[in-house]
């Protein structure tokens, strides 16, 4: 089983315990990572919140996930891929959002799927994509 990559909406959905993404990553056989990207925008969103309860369980929640997930880490390689997928992207008419990008290109060159409930990354030409959540 290939590598899977969890973009920012399945690492929430572990935070908050999303049975059916919980059980697809217990059963998963391969490696499951995810990227810096997916990282700061699970900070950013928490950063977010009023101080209170629910925001220190989700934080301590987030960091408990994101000790156990190997981060990728954006790469000369990961860059020369963003650069290609943006201007190909752009030139179809398509306006990604620039974090999804980085996220993309770092599935591709690690060669995972992407495991996420977001509708713009099918539409991303050599990224596999899963919904665990369904």
């Amino acid at each position: 089983m290939p590598g899977a990559l969890l973009d920012t909406n399945a690492v929430s959905d572990l935070m908050r315990d999303h049975s059916k993404v919980t059980a697809r990553v217990a059963k998963h056989s391969g490696p499951i990572v995810t990227s810096v990207i997916v990282a700061g925008e699970i900070r950013y969103g928490l950063a977010r919140m009023p101080v209170g309860k629910k925001r220190a369980d989700l934080e301590a929640r987030a960091g408990t996930i994101l000790a156990a997930l190997p981060m990728k880490f954006i790469t000369p390689r990961v860059a020369e891929i963003y650069g290609n997928l943006k201007a190909s992207l752009e030139a179809k008419g398509l306006n990604v959002d620039d974090n999804d990008l980085w996220i993309a290109a770092t599935t591709i060159h690690y060669g995972t799927v992407i495991v996420t409930r977001d509708q713009i990354f099918p539409q991303i030409p050599g990224l596999q994509v899963e919904d665990w959540s369904v």
